[in-house]
């Protein structure tokens, strides 16, 4: 179905029967209801805290053990994306994967190359977005400690990191 059907069928529903599909929705559908919560009361701090939660618990969970999941970690970037946050939230959670890989492979050593990789296309991603909305300069010292996270690391890593920050990061800012 396309949205000139949806859109042609809510107009032709009287407003109680809208306010039912709604209502319907929100009770079906979880993500339904996050967003409609988050519309109609938008607290982006606490959103930010929930989204940046669920990366954390991939690679620093309160028990078991880090599953490191970079879809998991997507997935939350994407979702949150949907709510249409300001962007300085946005870039700070899409900054957090990065950070919280880096700071994992800090903490126990080398890792595989896929990981490598996923870290880098997150620094890349969330480092287009900062740059687009001139937020580098709000970023910087979280970015340079990301750096700082990354050195000394295999699989050509730190060089990677050391380029994806040279293209997008000016040390004049």
């Amino acid at each position: 179905m396309s949205k000139t059907e949806v859109k042609k069928y809510i107009k032709s529903l009287e407003r109680s029967s809208l306010e039912e599909l709604v209502l319907d929705l929100y009770s079906a559908r979880k993500e339904a209801k996050d967003y409609l919560e988050y519309v109609i009361k938008p607290n982006d701090e606490v959103k930010l805290k929930e989204y940046r939660q669920i990366i954390k618990n991939e690679f620093f969970p309160n028990r078991g053990e880090a599953k490191l999941r970079f879809a998991v970690c997507r997935k939350a970037v994407r979702e949150y994306k949907s709510l249409d946050p300001a962007p300085e939230f946005l870039a700070d959670l899409m900054l957090y994967v990065p950070e919280c890989a880096c700071k994992f492979t800090d903490m126990y050593g080398d890792l595989w190359m896929q990981y490598y990789d996923s870290t880098v296309n997150n620094f890349e991603a969330a480092l287009k977005y900062i740059y687009g909305h001139g937020l580098i300069s709000v970023f910087k010292e979280k970015i340079d400690k990301i750096m700082t996270y990354s050195q000394s690391k295999g699989w050509g890593f730190t060089d990677e990191m050391n380029d994806v920050y040279r293209d997008y990061v000016d040390d004049d800012d």
